[in-house]
């Protein structure tokens, strides 16, 4: 029997990180060795066998073996954190969106520095992944795009990363041209991203939801997909962590691992 794949988390108290803990421990193929997080030091994971919250990084990945480190966090500590998994040997797989094009680029001079690998995934469900590819493929067939990204108001950063990377995936084969229009006020036709309009809505009662619009003479088409619940993150977060290792360099989007 192989051995298992083991994983630290960071970020474990947040709402996304105790449920990546709760689908690490769910896992026969994984095993959960370390957490951290700046609340609850020195309490234990629910469910855990006996896996205590540390609030460094660097000194739990001292301690012991580390294969996989799967980060939750803010953007603003994603490139820190990056940085000392990849210096201990070990590969990434990070959740945090809100990362700008140079802090990216960070990430991959991280990946090529230490050999390690590292995956940056705006979005981990499959359904929402599946929604971004297919309205790549379909977009060269329509003349216009919009995109409406809906969150719950603790989400920090607007627009979506999701939303983002789709506008860039869309773009690849819809270059529409820019409207003749006026904004009255200042950001009424949402944030462009290669001329795709984002609309972002930030609304409790919402997890994460996105439509995709497509416009053509006297027709359109909406593709939408919702997370209703966060463990719709977690088969692709728990696939992620099982084929990081044979995954080389920096990659981005889950896309990447789908046969699609």
């Amino acid at each position: 029997m192989p051995d298992k794949i083991k994983v630290v988390v960071v970020g474990a108290r947040g709402k996304m990180g105790e449920t990546v803990c709760r689908a690490v421990l769910s896992d026969g193929d994984l095993e959960l060795v370390g957490a951290v997080d700046t609340k609850d030091i020195g309490t234990i994971v629910p469910m855990s066998d006996g896996v205590v919250i540390s609030p460094s990084l660097k000194e739990l990945l001292a301690a012991g073996a580390a294969e996989v480190v799967v980060d939750f966090t803010r953007a603003d500590a994603i490139l820190g954190n990056a940085a000392i998994a990849a210096a201990a040997g070990a590969h990434l797989v990070i959740g945090a969106t809100g990362l700008l094009s140079d802090e990216i680029d960070k990430l991959k001079e991280v990946a090529a520095q230490h050999g390690a690998n590292i995956l940056l995934a705006p979005n981990f469900a499959l359904g929402a992944v599946i929604m971004m590819k297919i309205s790549q493929k379909i977009a060269g067939y329509f003349d216009r795009a919009e995109i409406i990204e809906l969150h719950h108001d603790q989400k920090h950063d607007a627009p979506s990363g999701t939303a983002i990377l789709t506008a860039e995936m869309v773009a690849e084969n819809l270059r529409p041209e820019p409207l003749d229009e006026v904004e009255k006020r200042p950001g009424a036709r949402g944030a462009k991203v290669n001329e795709i309009p984002i609309h972002s809505v930030r609304l409790p009662g919402l997890v994460a939801h996105q439509e995709v619009i497509f416009g053509l003479l006297g027709q359109t088409l909406t593709i939408r997909h919702d997370s209703i619940d966060r463990s719709s993150f977690m088969p692709g977060v728990v696939m992620a962590i099982k084929r990081i290792k044979s995954q080389p360099g920096f990659t981005y989007g889950l896309d990447k691992l789908l046969d699609l």
